[in-house]
């Protein structure tokens, strides 16, 4: 566009005066029918191709602030403390220890309160240390910009790098290869301008942009990615050089919409249906006890609320209180050995969790299972047999017109084109040289090179490449012939290959300059298909998800054959469970209700065409048919499905948004990363499950002991400080299950907590631990047979105390489930903590603490026959353990 035309209509505010400035309102969220020219974009933003003047540049600096995104808040310490206690087992400790300080339970309250303070305390760190790392991954991206601008309204302009953030609307500034679009911008001028714009719509193939100088209808209806006038930040160069203005900055783009609060909700996770529905079943049964305990006493024994401490004692040996404390040491250990090992950044702790429990694994293939470099596939002549002409003369048309246009680097394509003729030997020393090149155009969808070909003077051969339709158009061909090269495209595009169609024409040797008014008449030469290279490690990252249990589902953006083809040569069928054997595309989806789309993502593997409300729906329609799903994205476009995902996953290299929507943060885009975060949840998971199992089953049978009891008994069997120590040693021991290694069968399947199975297990093994507990009864009973009064009472707590760690640590050992013979034998902190534990049952109510603790020394006879039920309960454990491990 000349000068002289935009300066016309850039007319300046009076000195002093802030410039009427307001971003073209279109741009990125406006009706498309407001989209308008360059001439108008400038006018409306009181702009010019020659810049801003710096001092009006400062003005709308502060009056539109800085060109960044907006970021979310830092957590402020004691609201992340506070937010806790969200967890059900964290509150329900709260108000037990709340209720042990309003009976006089001392002791109890401050164990109880510290146990709810460390656990909050180990949260609110870890996850304060992950916003961290999350915000000093905002560095890693480009922070510059080339901007065209003026020291005074006289002044010449000068382009000059500027701060990302200094950028305003109406600000001019250039566009090179490999430059990241910094702001929503129109381009006033370009030269073979494609931009890659996947991270916002999905598609890999760079899309051409060019100005638009006047009106186009066939415009009018399209959305703003189809304008070719207009690019969007987070996108970059491609090819080719431009000039664009700004025309919205920071949270005016269309990345602001991705910071709607609304898009931020999350429904419950895996980690958090699972421990919750485990939690409020427990909590249930454990309000109830306190009552129930102070009824049967009541009525049975006469007692009062004096029996209100052990009422509350009792609950608390239910409750599992180090679970907070456990399920945050695990997956803090988890996160710091990932962050470590494999620079895998976990934002969100339970998020670890949900990586071991995922079943579904829903990615693009762009990046991931392909390296998004295309390598030609082959060359074939008219009737489709191979040809390896055709590939000289599209590699010498791209040599040509990348040295002759002065193109600063070649397109993906081209460089695919021109890698597999120097392999081939085609190019060597050619005797062909270069007269003329018109660059590829958008409009046009061609570019030509001029040659002149040796031992032919006075010719010139135009050789013209690009589009398959836009080629054939310009070649000399009837409608029946069109059409059959039409239908021969179609057929290797449907394969999943991209095409390149070729055409020549010898033309008379002129001095003059060529325009695309020569590129008529041409003789179809044939088609250079391509197609997308695998990435190295995909192929075996996908068999070891598949050994593992994580399906994989591939939601692209790219043409249905394309996105089949990739998958076919990395062996991932389009039918992971025979169902559909082929690509669902965009088009179906739509035709297709909730519970519909459920069945046919529970079969199908590959969507093709997807919007990113498209992979935000499947990915929620595979989570209501009950699958734990992961979603790895990088882009724009994928934040819904981030969203929508258990677990959203991105890639270090992603736009701001996306990682600062994501769960866990990748070096970079691997799906071998991805197996290492899943095994570290598994390992993790596997923690707190064991944990579970061992504890909710140890705690049941002790209370239904103890409760039993309790009815029998002309005494308390325990009293309320008995209890809190041996809680203490407990909780001291379980410790342990944080540090320790799960089996090898816990990390061959997605981790989930499942309270049915929880349930099924602590309820046997607990009866077990109670059928134990009352089989001492007849131990101290035979004994305790001559002793009386308090002296029978102090002992009979001894006992009990003492077998009731004892039996505890069987269980610790006993029921570490899914591992061999081998693996159980090994060493390691969880022995050593069962060892530990047994050690104080026997010897402190021996010590001077025993005494004060209402405990008395115990006849020899007590040890050795609490040694035999010990033994018969060894052996029924591990009976009951290998027939439930059979039954898995």
């Amino acid at each position: 566009m000349p000068e002289s035309s935009a300066a016309a209509g850039s007319g300046r505010a009076a000195p002093g005066t802030p410039a009427p400035v307001t971003p073209f309102p279109a741009v990125g969220t406006s009706v498309p029918g407001s989209v308008g020219t360059s001439l108008q974009i400038l006018r409306s933003l009181d702009s010019g191709p020659r810049g801003l003047v710096e001092a009006h540049a400062e003005e709308r600096l502060a009056r539109f602030g800085e060109n960044v995104l907006p970021a979310w808040r830092p957590v402020p310490w004691p609201r992340r403390f506070v937010r806790s206690l969200r967890d059900p087992f964290t509150s329900v400790l709260l108000c037990l220890g709340l209720v042990s300080a309003v009976v006089s339970a001392w002791g109890t309250a401050c164990v109880i309160l510290a146990l709810v303070a460390v656990s909050c305390l180990l949260r609110s760190t870890e996850e304060h240390r992950a916003d961290r790392s999350t915000a000093a991954l905002r560095e890693l991206v480009a922070t510059t910009a080339t901007v065209v601008r003026r020291t005074s309204a006289d002044a010449p302009s000068r382009e000059r790098e500027v701060p990302v953030a200094d950028l305003v609307p109406g600000d001019v500034i250039r566009l090179g290869p490999g430059d990241l679009v910094p702001a929503d911008v129109q381009v006033l001028r370009a030269g073979g301008l494609t931009v890659h714009q996947s991270a916002l719509t999905g598609e890999s193939a760079p899309v051409a942009k060019h100005p638009l100088d006047a009106p186009d209808p066939a415009l009018a209806g399209a959305g703003p990615f189809a304008q070719p006038q207009l690019c969007f930040q987070g996108s970059s160069v491609t090819s080719g050089s431009g000039t664009a203005v700004i025309t919205a900055t920071g949270g005016a783009t269309r990345f602001a919409a991705a910071h709607d609060g609304r898009a931020r909700q999350r429904g419950g996770s895996a980690f958090d249906r699972s421990v919750q529905g485990i939690s409020w079943t427990l909590i249930r049964f454990m309000l109830l006890t306190p009552p129930l305990v102070l009824m049967a006493n009541a009525a049975l024994r006469g007692r009062g609320l004096e029996t209100l401490p052990f009422a509350v004692a009792v609950a608390v040996g239910l409750t599992p209180e180090m679970l907070p404390v456990i399920v945050t040491t695990a997956l803090a250990r988890g996160a710091a050995r990932l962050a470590r090992t494999s620079g895998v950044i976990v934002k969100r702790l339970p998020a670890l969790h949900d990586l071991g429990a995922v079943d579904v694994l829903c990615l693009d293939k762009t990046g991931t299972l392909t390296e998004d470099r295309p390598v030609v596939e082959a060359a074939v002549d008219g009737s489709g047999q191979h040809d390896p002409g055709v590939l000289r003369w599209a590699a010498l048309s791209a040599l040509w017109t990348l040295q002759l246009a002065e193109l600063p680097a070649p397109d993906a394509l081209d460089e695919a084109v021109l890698d597999a003729a120097e392999d081939a030997e085609l190019l060597g020393a050619s005797a062909y040289e270069g007269v003329a090149a018109l660059p590829f155009d958008p409009v046009r969808r061609v570019a030509t090179a001029v040659l002149r070909r040796p031992g032919r003077l006075g010719v010139h051969t135009l050789v013209t490449k690009g589009a398959v339709e836009a080629v054939l158009e310009r070649c000399a061909l009837d409608g029946d012939e069109r059409k059959r090269l039409l239908a021969l495209a179609a057929r290797k595009a449907e394969s999943g290959l991209r095409l390149l169609a070729v055409a020549r024409a010898d033309r008379p040797a002129r001095h003059g300059a060529y325009s695309p008014a020569d590129e008529r008449g041409l003789t179809f030469v044939g088609l250079v298909a391509l197609r997308d290279v695998p990435a190295p490690s995909a192929a075996d990252a996908l068999d070891v998800l598949a050994r593992r249990g994580v399906t994989v589902k591939v939601l692209t953006g790219d043409h249905p054959g394309t996105a089949a083809r990739a998958c076919e040569d990395l062996g991932l069928r389009a039918d992971a469970a025979g169902g559909y054997g082929e690509v669902v595309t965009a088009e179906l989806v739509d035709t297709l209700s909730d519970a519909e789309l459920a069945r046919v993502a529970d079969r199908a593997t590959v969507f093709a065409r997807c919007t990113p409300e498209h992979k935000a729906r499947i990915v929620s329609a595979l989570r209501a048919a009950g699958h734990t799903t992961g979603f790895l994205g990088d882009g724009v476009n994928d934040l819904p499905a981030l969203h929508a995902a258990d677990v959203g996953i991105c890639p270090r290299n992603a736009v701001d948004v996306a990682r600062e929507a994501a769960d866990v943060v990748l070096a970079e885009k691997d799906l071998t990363a991805i197996d290492r975060a899943v095994l570290a949840g598994r390992h993790s998971s596997g923690n707190i499950a064991t944990y579970l199992r061992i504890t909710l089953s140890s705690n049941l049978g002790n209370v239904i002991a103890m409760l039993t009891a309790g009815l029998m008994l002309p005494f308390l069997p325990m009293l309320p400080a008995q209890v809190l120590v041996q809680n203490l040693c407990f909780d001291a021991a379980q410790l342990a299950f944080a540090f320790d290694r799960p089996g090898a069968s816990a990390l061959r399947r997605p981790a989930v907590l499942r309270s049915r199975d929880f349930l099924r297990f602590i309820t046997g093994f607990g009866l077990l631990n109670a059928a134990a507990d009352l089989a001492t009864f007849g131990v101290l009973a035979l004994a305790l047979h001559n002793a009386a009064g308090t002296d029978g009472e102090a002992a009979f707590h001894a006992g009990w105390f003492t077998e009731n760690l004892l039996t505890q640590a069987l269980v610790m050992v006993l029921l570490r489930t899914g591992r061999s013979a081998a693996e159980r034998r090994a060493g390691g902190p969880l022995r050593a903590a069962a060892a530990g534990l047994a050690v104080v049952g026997v010897l402190l109510p021996l010590t001077p603490l025993g005494p004060l603790l209402g405990m008395s020394a115990l006849p020899p006879l007590y040890y050795l026959l609490l040694g035999s039920v010990l033994g018969l309960y060894a052996v029924g454990l591990t009976a009951a353990r290998r027939r439930y491990e059979r039954r898995r």
